[in-house]
């Protein structure tokens, strides 16, 4: 299903039909401030072993999460004082990042590293569906089977239509990946650079 969300002012309706989505166990793809993310409850563990599945990732690779704000962060990170300083200057943003994981992040996306990456995206209809559904939502690009960013909400519903349940369409957004940064030691390290400017740090 292809649901249209106004991208500057999200209708309260439709959010609320994309988080009863995520609560009845489904897969969404949503827009994000880099490109279109797919997602599920984050203690969905069927709906994430299927996006394993679609994306053909293993599961040594674990996925991201969405969080709605810095507080709802600290329930599933350890943040220390100087994570936290950069995090309220950068977030939301598009950095996702690697903090050490509290005991209530799902063993299933903790394969090696006791450790989680976490993004806040200045994107309305993300953060709408975020806080609508009151928990934090899987994320990871939405690619094609040539591992290329699909930024076309219509052409997802194409190619992976058959197994998601839902597809919001926030306009066709450009191919961009987060800048992912590792402060899990209190030292920035700049494990990918992406939209977010690498320098800030």
């Amino acid at each position: 299903m292809l649901l249209k969300i106004n991208s500057k002012n999200p209708q309260t309706r439709l959010i609320k039909r994309a988080a009863q989505v995520l609560n009845d166990g489904g897969i969404v793809v949503y827009p994000t401030d880099t490109s279109y993310g797919m997602g599920c409850d984050l203690f969905n563990k069927r709906g994430i072993e299927k996006i394993y599945e679609i994306k053909k990732r293993s599961k040594k690779q674990p996925f991201s999460f969405i969080c709605a704000d810095l507080g709802d962060i600290s329930n599933y990170a350890v943040v220390t004082n100087y994570a936290y300083k950069i995090m309220r200057r950068l977030l939301p943003g598009p950095y996702t990042f690697i903090l050490g994981a509290s005991r209530l992040v799902p063993k299933i996306l903790l394969p090696r590293r006791k450790e989680v990456g976490i993004r806040i995206p200045d994107n309305e209809i993300c953060l709408s569906l975020v806080r609508e559904f009151g928990g934090p939502i899987i994320s990871t690009t939405v690619k094609s089977s040539e591992d290329e960013i699909i930024t076309d909400p219509d052409i997802i519903e194409e190619k992976l239509g058959h197994c998601i349940d839902l597809i919001i369409d926030g306009d066709i957004l450009p191919p961009e990946l987060s800048t992912v940064v590792n402060l899990a030691n209190d030292t920035p390290e700049i494990v990918r650079e992406g939209k977010g400017d690498p320098d800030v740090f």
